[in-house]
């Protein structure tokens, strides 16, 4: 199982979404990505599409309006 993160500090959407979208592409089932977000739109955004893409998800406040959204690659 290999860890990828992602620094999406400062980016708005659709780029954070974008970005994980992308490097989960290249990730292999089990892997985990953590993106680095601080903008309120990926918070909720990029979890909605990695449950609906069926990936395992959790969300972590880092920080005040800082979070890390953990994505297991499910398939």
């Amino acid at each position: 199982m290999a860890e990828k993160e992602l620094d999406c500090l400062g980016e708005a959407c659709p780029v954070p979404l974008i970005k994980a979208q992308n490097a989960l592409g290249t990730m292999a089932i089990g892997d985990v990505l953590i993106v680095h977000i601080d903008h309120s739109c990926a918070m909720k955004n990029v979890p909605d599409w990695a449950r609906e893409a069926g990936h395992n998800v959790e969300l972590e406040e880092i920080d005040d309006g800082e979070w890390d959204i953990i994505i297991e690659k499910a398939k």
